[in-house]
């Protein structure tokens, strides 16, 4: 925290040695509103963060503490869930009903219908019991770029996945505006190892994922309904899609290739690129790349930005745009901050890297 700021909100980190942990207090650790006031875990209970954590020491060095919401409701203003699915969900009625506002991290409130998270998420559903269907109605999907306004007064924010930030981002200015058809849009994405999160498995091992890029999940991947739910909203009609992951031997970044075919197909890649940059015109977030420049991943490494290129089959009227994030940063912890920001009433951008280091 910046020691300028003599009112700091003070906002508890549950689940902080992930990845998507990690990121969070590298972020809030120089954060210039807000303070670490918490960290809670389960696994890590009783260790302190800096011999955790060694690599991005806090100045307090606190411990890691068991999640017991009443001490959390005494000493903080915020909360960041950033825990396995089905988790969060076990925690979050008794925060809320302590005057807490939380951003969480996973799935758990995604979708606007229990009975559809249940369905996606079957297996922590068979261990997990859940009926807070108000609570799945009440939470807000957390892209900043889209909802803004709602985000800066909720109680709950759900951070979407990485996958469905790379793909909502360059997709929904096309669908709101009903310039492109609503069937036959396809999803092509390239993701590095940390999206898979830092327990061990066994696809993520060097010697499995190194020098080899591979497809999983080909059909029924469980960020494809959630990128149905949302195109679905905004365009008023229920929308299938087809979405395919891959992993690449590389440690963080996603990179999406979108297909749509366009309406009128007399458009250009140009007249694209201009519907692109009037929508995203007040993001700092977002930025449109020149036709015939297309995004790479390492252009984004460690930032919150979108980087997004457009360009249009003139042979059969389909639209192309492909778009690079940092799946830890815009695809996790740094949307989960900007969210954050907005409901403190503060500017969205504060605190959030923009620019990469590079090479």
């Amino acid at each position: 925290m910046n020691s300028l700021n003599n009112n700091p909100k003070r906002v508890a980190v549950i689940g902080a040695s992930g990845y998507g942990g990690i990121q969070i207090i590298k972020l809030l650790k120089d954060h210039p509103f807000f303070e670490i006031s918490f960290l809670g875990g389960s696994k890590t209970a009783s260790r302190n963060w800096n011999e955790l954590c060694p690599f991005i020491p806090l100045d307090n060095d606190p411990v890691i503490e068991k999640v017991d919401p009443i001490k959390i409701s005494d000493n903080c203003d915020f909360v960041i869930l950033s825990l396995p699915n089905g988790l969060s969900s076990q925690l979050t009625p008794q925060l809320l009903e302590n005057n807490l506002r939380i951003v969480d991290l996973s799935a758990d409130y995604r979708y606007r219908s229990l009975d559809q998270w249940k369905k996606v998420y079957s297996s922590e559903s068979k261990d997990i019991r859940r009926n807070d269907y108000n609570l799945c109605k009440k939470a807000i999907y957390g892209i900043p770029e889209f909802n803004a306004a709602y985000i800066s007064k909720a109680d709950i924010v759900a951070s979407p996945g990485c996958f469905p930030t790379s793909a909502l981002l360059p997709l929904y200015p096309f669908l709101k505006q009903g310039l492109v058809e609503t069937d036959g849009i396809i999803i092509d994405s390239k993701s590095g190892t940390s999206g898979g999160g830092r327990n061990p498995k066994e696809h993520l091992l060097l010697a499995e994922a190194s020098e080899s890029i591979s497809s999983y999940k080909v059909v029924g991947h469980r960020h494809t309904s959630e990128i149905e739910q949302e195109l679905s909203a905004i365009s008023g009609i229920e929308i299938e899609l087809q979405f395919t992951p891959h992993l690449v031997p590389m440690v963080r970044g996603i990179l999406s290739t979108t297909y749509a075919r366009l309406r009128d197909p007399g458009l250009t890649a140009e007249d694209c690129k201009t519907v692109l940059e009037t929508f995203y015109r007040l993001n700092k977030t977002v930025d449109i790349l020149p036709v015939g420049i297309y995004p790479h991943t390492k252009w984004v490494r460690f930032t919150n930005r979108a980087l997004i290129s457009v360009q249009v089959d003139q042979r059969n009227g389909r639209l192309i745009i492909l778009s690079a994030i940092d799946n830890l940063i815009k695809g996790q912890a740094g949307q989960a901050i900007q969210s954050l920001n907005l409901m403190a009433g503060i500017d969205e951008c504060i605190g959030l890297p923009l620019d990469t280091f590079y090479p």
